[in-house]
């Protein structure tokens, strides 16, 4: 008889995740399993995998087993490995909570781009402490088609290019990832955004995730988005003493962008967990053969 993996399937803003839940590290997931899972008419499908682990058990998050008990290996859907992913960060504290490992309020979770503090709060929406922007200094331009445009340079543990733009269409079908340069800049890859203005600190965008194509959302991109916004409108809450707050709109809902004083990010948004089941062992060895 095959061998049953239980998984889960679950979103934030349409940012659609398969979820592994694996506490002792027992389960290999090369990149091949990860994309077979992910594939959206062979496998399950998903913009990614959560991996979700104790800390203790995996070699590359024991040193923050102290500060968060569970680690959030996250792979993009191509089986890549990624440094974060904001809105995959709420749907794995909602796993956590629906699995009975946590309740409302607040915990911590070990990411590749360090330890993230999350807020369950009653009303069913997560916070996620994102941590600090970094803005590379540098110009870079991003183009699609005969078209190109300026790009605000943000970091939020994993690159982003934030270009603002007069019409959302203008990303095109951004199946693959738009031209951008100098190729220094971003010798990984990089996640795209397009912006345009919805209202005062009201922002929407269309993304292309680096290892993924376009996602209906992607946290870590509003915001650097948020952040990119809020420069070009003059407004720096480390200058002024004063919290920061963008509404982005994605194409999968809303999130709340509020950048304290101190450079700290909070996103807030809704985190569903939709389905779960199980993965045949055997179908999933024969899909990476």
């Amino acid at each position: 008889m095959s061998t049953r993996i239980p998984f889960l399937k679950g979103h934030g803003t349409e940012n659609d995740f398969v979820i592994v839940p694996d506490p002792e590290n027992a389960l290999d997931l090369p990149p091949a399993a990860v994309a077979a899972l992910c594939d959206r008419r062979a496998g399950i499908g998903g913009d990614g995998l959560l991996h979700v682990v104790r800390s203790a058990a995996h070699p590359e998050a024991a040193q923050m087993a102290g500060e968060a008990e569970w680690f959030m290996d996250y792979r993009n859907g191509d089986g890549s490995v990624a440094e974060m992913c904001g809105n995959g960060v709420r749907v794995f504290a909602r796993y956590l909570q629906h699995a009975g490992h946590v309740t409302e309020g607040d915990l911590a979770v070990a990411t590749r781009g360090g330890v993230k503090t999350v807020h369950i709060a009653k009303d069913g929406d997560v916070t996620v402490g994102m941590g600090k922007a970094l803005l590379p200094e540098g110009d870079v331009t991003v183009s699609v088609g005969d078209r190109s445009w300026p790009a605000r340079n943000v970091n939020m543990g994993n690159p982003h290019a934030v270009t603002f733009v007069d019409d959302l269409a203008h990303a095109g079908d951004l199946y693959s990832p738009p031209p951008f340069s100098p190729a220094a800049a971003y010798p990984s890859g990089v996640n795209v955004e397009f912006v345009v203005d919805r209202g005062p600190r009201h922002v929407a965008m269309r993304v292309h995730e680096r290892g993924a194509g376009e996602t209906r959302s992607c946290g870590t991109g509003a915001c650097a988005v948020a952040v990119a916004a809020a420069r070009r409108d003059g407004v720096d809450p480390a200058a002024t003493g004063s919290p920061a707050t963008y509404t982005v709109d994605v194409p999968g809902g809303t999130l709340v962008i509020t950048e304290q004083a101190d450079g700290e990010i909070e996103m807030t948004g809704p985190a569903v967990i939709v389905a779960e089941g199980e993965i045949d062992a055997d179908w999933l060895e024969n899909a990476v053969r």
